[in-house]
This record gives C-alpha cells, structure tokens and sequence, in this order.
C-alpha cells in the first residue's frame, strides 16, 4: 500500500475516518465533503487506482458493498435521488488515484455533478454504429490477450 495514499492510510488505521462498513476486501466510510449529508465513500482495501485494474473477486465485493451501502444511504437520509460515481484520471476529476465510489444523495437543484455543460449533440445511427465495432473491437482484443 503506498504510503501517500489517503484511502491507504485509512485502510491501515493510520488515518481517521467515519468508517460505516468493512468486509474483507473493502471499506466504506463518510466523505469529508458532506454538500448533501449522507455521502459516502466505498474503496477497495488493495490499492487500485481505477476500475481498469480491479480484479473479478475484488470488484464482486465491491459491488455487493456498493449496492448495501446505496441501500442504507437511501433509507438513513432524506433525499429525491441518489448519484453513483467513480472517476478515472485529472479530466475526469479524480482527486485520490484510489479506486473509490461516491454513494451521494441528491435534492433538487443541489448543483452537484452537471455532466454536460451545453446539451450535447444527440449521434445519428451511423455514428454510434461505427463508435460501437471500437468498442466491440477493443473487447475483442481484451479476450485474446487474456490468459
């Protein structure tokens, strides 16, 4: 576990938290940032960057975590929606290279988390067609390349 890593520390015990859940391979605890009260974080205890890199029993646990904590976090907080998100690189915003979920719940107008700064342009078919054989291909590849 790399030393300047947060989540890391945290893991170890080294750092505070709010923890709310643990398992064997994961950890759930509160956000510092508290914009709507009830936002929670769920990490991997392995240090893994981003969903790229996780592996499959890691990432089953993860996502048994992730749904339970989005459940309790929908009955323990008044709310008109809940946000799931997980952020890969600088572009994407990613704060901690840590892979981590935000389980946050949402109100009306709350501002948080607007994807498109302009309403995007709606692809014809033949565009999504032809982004979808990349797509297609890359998975492709992914399976040949697999041990």
């Amino acid at each position: 576990m790399p030393i300047d890593c947060i989540f890391c520390r945290i893991i170890a015990g080294t750092a505070p938290a709010s923890v709310v859940h643990e398992d064997a391979l994961t950890l759930a605890f509160m956000d510092l940032r508290q914009a709507n009260p009830g936002h929670v974080l769920v990490v991997p205890k392995s240090h893994v960057s981003d969903i790229r890199f996780l592996d499959p029993a890691t990432g089953t646990a993860l996502m048994q975590a992730l749904g339970r904590l989005t459940r309790a976090v929908d009955r323990a907080f008044p709310q008109q929606g809940l946000s799931l998100w997980h952020s890969i690189g600088e572009a994407a915003f990613q704060e901690v290279p840590h892979l981590h979920f935000h389980v946050h719940p949402r109100q009306p107008g709350d501002g948080l988390l607007r994807i498109y700064p302009e309403p995007p342009t709606i692809a014809d078919q033949a565009t999504r067609d032809r982004l979808a054989v990349r797509v297609r291909d890359a998975l492709a590849s992914e399976r040949d390349n697999t041990p």
